[in-house]
């Protein structure tokens, strides 16, 4: 056992020039140790922002790739080094490839949760948050979205002018909620309100008070003054930053939505890999560029 470990990691940040960020989706441990905590394409924003020289992503790895992206210089480090996205696994570039081939007039939007080498073949990314946005601005009628069926599926119907051709990638820990688990909740807590990911299914998001992303949800919350008592249906991290932010509201989540890659990372892996300097996150100048130019183009469709 480490002794004093918190300020063993703070001793080598300083020493590194290093800032630690971290997902709403990470161990309490961690996000209290991070100077930032945010969702995906928030934490790569702050990191090409920040002076930092080391950028610590504490989350999984297309998170760091995207830093990278667009941190070129800086290094990047993902402490818990295997940490993956079993959805961003279910995307592959000749699989992408192919299915450009199949709709050649088609653009393609990836969601964030995707590999480099996705992101490289797709003309724009976008997030849970902006997706509908990205999907109703970029010129084109035919619309490749991938890997997530589920979000593709809503924003399909909030943009239904629109052809959208859907991967067949999903979430594990969004798409194994059913809408008996809201249900039994909703019987013993009549006056909660329910908040849902759209990576959850379409039947689950019917049950739904509110539907968007982890920073959508946690503003939600923060502007709701009706409401005292939510069920939070998304990744079960989220309830730190809910409760630091709400201490007088009163939250419940779905015990089984634990993402064991979003938990994979411990403090003794940040002290390791800022010790070390390991665990850093290469990526292809050309390929880099390409996916650089899809991030930029949802930067410009999103406005």
């Amino acid at each position: 056992m480490i002794e004093n470990l918190e300020d063993k990691i703070l001793e080598l940040k300083s020493k590194r020039n290093a800032i630690i960020l971290s997902h709403y989706y990470q161990s309490q441990e961690i996000q209290e140790m991070a100077d930032f905590i945010g969702d995906s394409y928030e934490l790569s924003k702050i990191a090409k922002k920040n002076s930092a020289d080391v950028i610590v992503l504490c989350g999984v790895k297309f998170m760091a790739e995207s830093a990278k992206i667009l941190s070129p210089d800086k290094k990047v480090i993902l402490p818990a080094i295997n940490a993956g996205c079993p959805m961003a696994d279910m995307a592959n570039a000749n699989g992408l490839k192919k299915l450009k081939s199949e709709h050649k007039n088609a653009k393609v939007v990836c969601y964030i949760n995707s590999s480099v080498e996705v992101k490289a073949l797709s003309d724009a990314c976008c997030t849970s948050s902006n997706a509908v946005k990205i999907v109703k601005n970029i010129d084109s009628k035919d619309i490749i979205f991938l890997p997530d069926k589920n979000l593709g599926s809503y924003v399909k119907e909030q943009v239904p002018d629109k052809n959208i051709i859907l991967w067949n990638g999903f979430c594990r820990v969004h798409d194994m909620v059913k809408p008996e688990d809201i249900i039994e909740v909703q019987k013993l807590k009549k006056n909660l309100k329910v908040l849902v990911h759209p990576e959850c299914s379409y039947d689950v998001r019917c049950l739904a008070d509110f539907i968007g992303s982890t920073a959508a949800m946690i503003k939600y919350v923060n502007k709701d003054k009706d409401t005292f008592e939510y069920l939070i249906v998304t990744e079960t991290g989220i309830m730190y930053k809910m409760r630091e932010t709400n201490p007088d509201k009163k939250f419940y989540t779905l015990n089984k939505m634990i993402c064991v890659n979003m938990k994979a990372t411990k403090l003794e892996d940040i002290y390791f890999s800022l010790k070390n300097m390991t665990n850093e996150i290469n990526i292809e100048e050309n390929v880099r560029k390409k996916a650089f130019d899809a991030l930029n183009n949802m930067l410009i469709l999103g406005r």
